[in-house]
């Protein structure tokens, strides 16, 4: 998060659509995004996702039914939403938020391409699954 300065996109409207779990931003550019729940849940600039450092991110697995239950704003720089899988710690700054929306398409696919890679899914969360034992089916998709 670098902060706001005179180049920070400044967002002019939020909007939390919950039915369809999409946060949607109107900044002041004019510029307009439509960003999906598990989108933000899978790259929350917290600790928990991102790590300490590079090489420290944890792959998210499993929240393709996330919503958004609550956004809080946080001073004039940032939201705080909190989610349904009790994930609250995100901090969303103006940049971040125009960053994503920005990259939205190469994002996802990189996100979609290290699920795949990982073996994981949208729909079931990997962390919480018990240790494969040996001799299993692991070397094919299901």
């Amino acid at each position: 998060m670098s902060g706001l300065d005179r180049k920070t996109p400044i967002p002019t409207e939020i909007t939390l659509h919950k039915k369809s779990r999409v946060l949607e931003l109107g900044f002041e550019d004019g510029t307009r995004y439509q960003l999906p729940a598990e989108y933000l849940r899978v790259y929350s600039p917290s600790a928990e996702v991102r790590g300490h450092g590079p090489g420290q991110e944890t792959l998210q697995t499993g929240k393709r039914s996330v919503e958004i239950t609550d956004l809080e704003a946080v001073g004039n720089y940032a939201v705080k939403p909190s989610f349904s899988d009790g994930h609250d710690t995100g901090l969303y700054s103006w940049d971040l938020l125009y960053d994503l929306g920005a990259n939205q398409e190469a994002l996802w696919a990189d996100y979609l391409a290290r699920l795949e890679q990982a073996g994981a899914s949208r729909d079931v969360d990997s962390t919480t699954l018990p240790p494969k034992s040996g001799g299993g089916c692991g070397s094919h998709k299901h």
